[in-house]
């Protein structure tokens, strides 16, 4: 497949499989082999101008910083790929990004990083419901009920995720929902 790509000028396509290679390698625990993919693949299609889906490729990279605990160049990718969504307005990851924001910015020496990561929290869940992106919603309201439990918030986190929660009907399989019923079990 890489060779027919390539041979038929879809090079980018090559170098997006190398990214997504490398954002799996990472979350298998191979995050400095991860990192590297995902940086060459990186370089390698802004080499051919290509700007399409920039944001969503900058947050693998971002969630790979953030598992080998280079938090800083992880929010510096994730300012980068918001740049990115304003010039561009390729809105289509845009929430999970700022949940990324949210996430790493925890794991930062920021100061006070909970109201930071709350603010993130809260604009992704934002961004998700304008977009009606359910999934993307789900796991930023995951994430800002584990911070309200953290602060004592139990029953607000609790709310919050069994509306979101509710929602679906299928799906419960997925690494998503899993995570959230075990939270929803947690803050009962």
């Amino acid at each position: 497949m890489t060779v027919f790509a390539a041979a038929h000028g879809f090079g980018h396509r090559v170098e997006h499989g190398r990214i997504l290679q490398g954002w799996a390698l990472a979350m298998q625990g191979e995050t400095a082999a991860g990192v590297v993919h995902i940086q060459q693949g990186l370089v390698a299609v802004q080499g051919t101008g290509l700007k399409l889906h920039r944001p969503y490729c900058l947050s693998l990279l971002a969630e790979a910083y953030g598992k080998v605990g280079r938090t800083e160049e992880g929010l510096t990718a994730l300012v980068e790929a918001l740049a990115a969504v304003d010039r561009t307005g390729e809105h289509l990851y845009e929430a999970e990004l700022y949940r990324l924001k949210g996430v790493l910015t925890l794991q930062s020496h920021v100061q006070a990083p909970q109201a930071e990561a709350e603010a993130c929290f809260q604009k992704a869940i934002e961004v998700a419901r304008q977009q009606q992106a359910k999934s993307l919603e789900l796991r930023a309201v995951t994430s800002l009920s584990r911070l309200w439990q953290q602060q004592g918030k139990r029953v607000e986190a609790r709310q919050l995720l069994a509306e979101v929660y509710n929602w679906f009907t299928e799906g419960f399989d997925t690494r998503d929902l899993q995570e959230a019923k075990v939270l929803l079990e947690e803050l009962s």
